[in-house]
């Protein structure tokens, strides 16, 4: 059974009474030495001490504060892979070397057992079974079949032979596959296998059909397509984001899983994801309603409180693509952390390999002091002692302060955290602002505050964040460089003008779904921000009568796809003007 609390909902909070922390280890924690040396020497992922090789001469005059810089995160961004947790204890047989290319610059190769995905987490059902019993899902999934069979409109009676597929369990109701889509080899190179996603020539026509009803905003083109090609990809992501904005969102995420069963379908015999041998390139435009589809299924399973499942379509997605153009990076250790996969957090920051060090992302700093946490109130319930060399959770988060200190004040405003001593503290001049200047770390913040801000309503976390926010303001009065020693890591890890992360909106990472009004629903249409076009023009289509109707009815009637009023809404508010008049 999950822990209660990282089963948080938003209404009830279950805590445990063990894991608050001693008051011994605060007062330890508050004269421990928190530059960016002291990381190196304290954290896990660097117990043994490195020698430095090939040492590079220090340039005179202003740069050598920044040359000595540069040697820190040089040495934050290689590790030798021989250094992993004590308690996991891994094949080293199983892992790839880290190779560099000049200086902190690393090729990313990660380990194949820390991305591999279990199947048998992919099924949302397998993990709902673990935390509501057999019988309840059993009964849910008869009602919700029953429903989505009766909703089902022209479908054929009876059971279909579908496919045994591995991303989604396909409904009884859905149409039989019919083979519009199939895969190709591209090439291998390394051991890894190059495929794209390839369309038929019935396939072809009707994405053309689907292009011109979206230049032109036509959704009930849309909708026409679907009864033509009911395994059409792109329309049933646009058909899933219809219903989400319209908040039937159960239906949207049938139509989602409905798009993942034709895009598995479809796969090539040697194409084997789970396997992390096999990628799908994201630049390569035919593949990319597979990455839309797993990131829309991946929040699905969220909202059902599959974290479990989510962590493993996280991983999926770095399989596919190792450029992470989802950004999954930013999401997948609060699906660890929501999941309890300490454990795996811990060693996925360790192995996994990027052009900076996981660690100095403002998610990872703070989650993976949460996920230390944890660990610690985990070997204090077993008595186990926590290894001298590892650094405890109030070291983790006092580093994580003073590398990203605008969290903070974003943290009290969103969370909220009302304590009085918030006030006091969010008050000083190193928490004051919750901004840095710098565009891609202040929209990195922007995500991790909206993806995990409910984390931080437990009281023992919010406990455990304050002492640490006092401990650094301790810390600061004693000897104020530290700041501006975590000041220049963080320039030098984030030293861009643009925002390299405009691409990953914040409103792909939160749990809120905006809705629509059906006037806006009318004309929607998908686009790549989730926005209605302003331009949108309703198509040609027989407007329907409104005189004599009643209002409600009218409502009701005017979110179902299908139906158009057209023109016929100007005349019927000209009408009501005219009685409101009278």
């Amino acid at each position: 059974m999950p822990n209660d609390g990282l089963m948080l909902q938003e209404n009830k909070t279950d805590i445990n009474d063990g894991s608050s922390i001693k008051n011994s280890d605060e007062k330890q924690s508050s004269t421990t030495k928190t530059t960016p040396e002291a990381f190196v020497l304290s954290d896990s992922k660097f117990k043994k001490k490195k020698k430095k090789k090939n040492k590079e001469k220090s340039q005179p005059g202003a740069k050598d504060n920044e040359s000595t810089w540069n040697d820190s995160l040089e040495q934050l961004s290689i590790k030798d892979d021989s250094s992993h947790l004590d308690h996991v204890a891994p094949d080293p047989g199983k892992y790839n070397r880290t190779n560099l290319n000049g200086r902190g610059k690393v090729v990313k190769h990660y380990t194949s057992s820390v991305l591999q995905v279990d199947p048998k987490y992919l099924n949302a059902e397998n993990e709902l079974r673990r935390i509501f019993g057999s019988r309840v899902v059993n009964s849910f999934e008869k009602g919700h079949q029953a429903g989505s069979s009766r909703q089902s409109r022209g479908g054929r009676r009876g059971s279909q032979n579908h496919r045994k597929t591995i991303l989604v369990c396909p409904l009884e109701h859905w149409p039989r596959w019919d083979g519009s889509l199939s895969m190709e080899l591209v090439e291998t190179r390394d051991g890894i296998s190059d495929f794209r996603y390839v369309h038929t020539s019935s396939y072809s026509q009707a994405q053309k059909a689907f292009e011109s009803a979206k230049a032109v905003h036509d959704f009930n083109g849309i909708m026409n397509i679907m009864l033509h090609h009911p395994y059409h990809v792109d329309s049933l992501i646009t058909l899933a984001e219809y219903y989400k904005f319209s908040g039937e969102h159960q239906m949207s995420a049938d139509c989602t899983a409905r798009c993942l069963y034709a895009l598995e379908c479809a796969w090539h015999p040697m194409f084997t994801p789970l396997m992390g041998n096999c990628q799908l390139k994201f630049s390569c435009e035919i593949n990319k309603p597979l990455f839309s589809a797993l990131f829309a299924h991946m929040k699905n399973m969220d909202r059902r409180g599959c974290h479990r499942s989510a962590l493993e379509l996280c991983k999926l997605l770095l399989l596919l693509d190792s450029d992470d153009p989802m950004g999954v990076l930013f999401c997948i250790d609060y699906y660890s952390l929501r999941a309890e996969e300490y454990t795996w957090l811990e060693q996925f920051s360790e192995q996994y390999k990027s052009d900076n060090s996981l660690w100095l992302f403002p998610n990872f700093s703070y989650s993976l002091a949460v996920c230390r946490y944890y660990v610690e109130n985990e070997e204090h319930s077993k008595d186990i002692k926590v290894e001298d060399l590892k650094a405890s959770s109030a070291d983790l988060m006092k580093q994580a302060l003073l590398l990203h200190p605008s969290v903070l004040k974003k943290l009290v405003s969103k969370v909220p955290l009302k304590d009085k001593a918030w006030t006091s503290i969010i008050k000083h001049n190193f928490f004051r602002s919750d901004q840095t200047g710098t565009p891609s770390l202040d929209h990195l913040i922007n995500i991790y505050v909206e993806r995990s801000y409910i984390i931080w309503r437990l009281p023992d976390l919010q406990k455990f964040l304050r002492d640490a926010a006092l401990s650094v303001i301790e810390t600061l009065q004693n000897d104020g460089n530290d700041a501006t020693d975590w000041m220049c890591v963080r320039k030098e890890a984030f030293s861009s003008d643009k925002n390299e992360y405009s691409h990953l909106l914040v409103s792909d990472f939160s749990d809120s779904v905006p809705t629509l009004p059906p006037d806006n629903l009318q004309n929607f249409m998908v686009d790549p921000r989730g926005e209605v076009p302003n331009d949108a023009q309703p198509a040609n289509h027989p407007v329907q009568d409104l005189s004599d109707r009643n209002a409600i009815a009218v409502l009701l009637e005017s979110m179902l796809p299908w139906i158009n009023y057209g023109s016929g809404h100007d005349q019927f508010d000209h009408d009501e003007q005219q009685a409101n008049e009278g």
